[in-house]
């Protein structure tokens, strides 16, 4: 698949250069990266719509293979974070959230050896069970007869309007974002514009160099997007409407 092949020439960049001076194991990121893919691709879900695969995934790694990872592992969960997510984009997979990728010590297995877990897709919250259940009937709003729709929004961006829908919006220099900003001080796949029917329109940093500001205050993670926020993707300045 010319993805995974592209995420190995990519990781392999890696050992060569931060993680080379760090890893002498035969656990190499690209191996991890080839392993996540594979691990997204097996547990695909497909709804009436969109094809899900799950955002979370636990590297189990030997004792010693953890070591070395140590004082690293946020730096390299970033980087295959990213990396995932384009294999995502790249597949058409839907995504409850950016990739969140997290290291584990298991004793079991040796040096060289690692093994790794997609976490279940979560499912909506079940109905409630009649006894625990202390709403009365009459006071329970109808169900809804019809989908409720997100509001119109958009985002200005050097003087460039760019409608987004329900999927959301990828930002970044890279040719494959759905919004592309060719600015050095932009990463490649920035931040993440997402919408949820619960809490309406979010924005999350994708690992960047620059980071994302709303409102002048770096994000730390997905923010809530108001009509009229003012955005800096690194230092370039944008505007989010929503109707």
């Amino acid at each position: 698949m010319s993805v995974l092949r592209n995420l190995e020439s990519k990781l392999a960049g890696l050992v060569e250069g931060t993680f080379g001076r760090v890893f002498r194991t035969e656990v190499r990121p690209v191996e991890l990266a080839r392993g996540l893919a594979r691990e997204m691709d097996e547990h695909r879900a497909d709804s009436l719509s969109r094809t899900h695969a799950p955002h979370e995934y636990v590297i189990h790694l030997s004792a010693e293979d953890h070591a070395r990872y140590a004082g690293i592992e946020s730096e390299m969960a970033s980087e295959l974070s990213g990396y995932l997510l384009e294999h995502a984009r790249a597949e058409r997979l839907a995504l409850a959230a950016t990739p969140v990728i997290t290291f584990d010590c298991d004793e079991r297995l040796g040096l060289g050896e690692f093994g790794i877990e997609a976490l279940p897709l979560r499912a909506a919250p079940s109905a409630p069970r009649a006894e625990q259940d202390v709403t009365p009937a009459h006071r329970r709003p109808a169900p809804s007869r019809q989908d409720p729709r997100p509001p119109r929004a958009t985002v200005a961006v050097l003087g460039r309007n760019f409608p987004l829908t329900t999927q959301g919006a990828v930002i970044g220099r890279s040719a494959d974002c759905d919004i592309v900003i060719d600015d050095a001080n932009v990463s490649r796949h920035h931040a993440q514009l997402a919408y949820d029917l619960r809490d309406g329109w979010t924005i999350d940093d994708l690992g960047s160099t620059n980071g994302v500001l709303v409102n002048g205050a770096r994000i730390t993670g997905p923010a809530p997007l108001r009509p009229g926020d003012r955005l800096d993707i690194g230092t370039v300045p944008a505007q989010f409407e929503s109707a």
